[in-house]
């Protein structure tokens, strides 16, 4: 089977011919229909967590896909079952956490595409115990994104507990925050968007935001004007928009970190916190529940991936531009360029013109991006983002197999 690779740390991402896995006493094989790709992708990649995956790896833990064989033992599943593989692989059901319904902070885990082999591949083993079915009316690739950016979002406001009288502001409006701020409208909350750029904030208010504040500007003059913010989710992973999240929040407010910086550096005010009874909430994913949730609430139609059907114009080539670890430090994020070559580069000052790049190299080269969704069979959709590590793209393994065959490198190996 065609699968995508790690071979080592920091090494890029390449598609390879594997062996199709076997299942073993409580496993299932799952036929991978979508799989998108999350930004903790990116840093298992490259070794930037204090825990280390397992290398070589396989990524990948937003698969949907169909059972084709069942392991030994009783399982929950049954052959044909479109099933989703989520974060959680495996948790040990015993320990006090587990017992509690809080599995996802099990002491003996496992993770999909991290200390056990994703969904970027054709096929893949999973716990049966712990997959999450996708229900009728919802379909493989909007099932794909809200396994991990949906339940993400979604337990993350459940754990504030945002009430019908309550100001929810979501900072950054990509493939997780756009979900987050369905859920927040879904609780009955007034919702704020915030983002940098002005294609997201419309995006916003076409998802019903009640208000949209450019994130550029001063946000404690506007979220004063609004009335302030009772809860903040912060998708981004950004201490310096953390910093401003928590400022801007009301009187026993509630901010709640999705998010997880390289850095593992957060700095806030003690007095504020205390004097005004701020909270701080780190959430971590959502447990199989909340993806049922997630699922029910879609098959509902109280949500919606923004989307676009797209087929990658060289599979083998853009799943490297669309890779980050593709990017030497001090490059463009959008043309990979190093510094001094002439076009827009990042950093302090380079930012405004990165994204000036973007804007200007999208029709030639495709959309960017850091979710990127692989369908083996079909061109897939997959949520839209730009400037904040959130769009997805799709690719048809055909044409994977296809470019991996002729594709002309695109830059020296390790940089690819």
């Amino acid at each position: 089977m065609k699968a995508a690779v790690v071979s080592e740390l920091g090494a890029p991402l390449e598609v390879h011919d594997v062996p199709v896995p076997s299942p073993g006493p409580g496993q299932i094989l799952v036929k991978i229909e979508a799989s998108g790709l999350c930004h903790t992708d990116i840093h298992a990649a490259r070794g930037e967590w204090p825990v280390k995956p397992k290398i070589p790896l396989i990524p990948g833990h937003e698969g949907v896909g169909i059972v084709t064989k069942l392991g030994e033992g009783e399982l929950p599943v049954a052959d044909g079952d479109r099933v989703a593989l989520p974060w959680l692989g495996h948790a040990c059901g015993h320990c006090r956490h587990c017992v509690a319904g809080w599995e996802t902070y099990c002491q003996q885990p496992q993770y999909m595409g991290y200390t056990m082999d994703g969904s970027y591949a054709e096929y893949t083993v999973a716990y049966a115990s712990h997959v999450v079915k996708v229900p009728d009316g919802v379909g493989a690739f909007d099932a794909a994104p809200l396994t991990c950016a949906g339940v993400t979002t979604y337990k993350g406001l459940k754990v504030a507990h945002p009430q019908p009288s309550e100001t929810v502001m979501v900072v950054g409006i990509g493939g997780l925050g756009h979900l987050g701020l369905q859920y927040a409208r879904a609780f009955g909350s007034t919702t704020v968007a915030v983002d940098v750029e002005e294609e997201k904030l419309q995006l916003a208010k076409e998802l019903g935001a009640d208000h949209v504040v450019e994130a550029r500007g001063d946000l404690l003059e506007s979220m004063t004007g609004i009335g302030g913010a009772d809860v903040a989710l912060v998708t981004v992973p950004s201490p310096s928009a953390m910093q401003t999240a928590h400022a801007v929040l009301s009187p026993n407010g509630r901010m709640v970190i999705v998010g997880l910086p390289a850095h593992d550096r957060l700095e806030l005010p003690i007095f504020d916190t205390v004097l005004t009874g701020k909270s701080v909430i780190g959430s971590l994913v959502g447990t199989s529940n909340d993806l049922a949730d997630c699922f029910a609430l879609h098959a509902r139609g109280l949500t919606k991936v923004v989307a676009e059907r797209r087929q990658l114009e060289t599979s083998t080539t853009a799943l490297r531009r669309s890779w980050p670890a593709a990017f030497p430090p001090g490059s463009c994020s959008t043309c990979a360029e190093p510094h001094g070559s002439g076009r827009p580069t990042r950093g302090d000052k380079g930012r405004q013109n990165d994204r000036r790049c973007a804007s200007r190299l999208r029709s030639a080269r495709g959309l960017l991006c850091a979710r990127l969704t692989l369908a083996p069979s079909e061109r897939i959709r997959a949520a839209d983002g730009h400037q904040l590590k959130a769009k997805q793209l799709t690719a048809d393994t055909d044409d994977i197999e296809r470019d991996a065959r002729t594709a002309e490198p695109s830059g020296p190996p390790a940089e690819n």
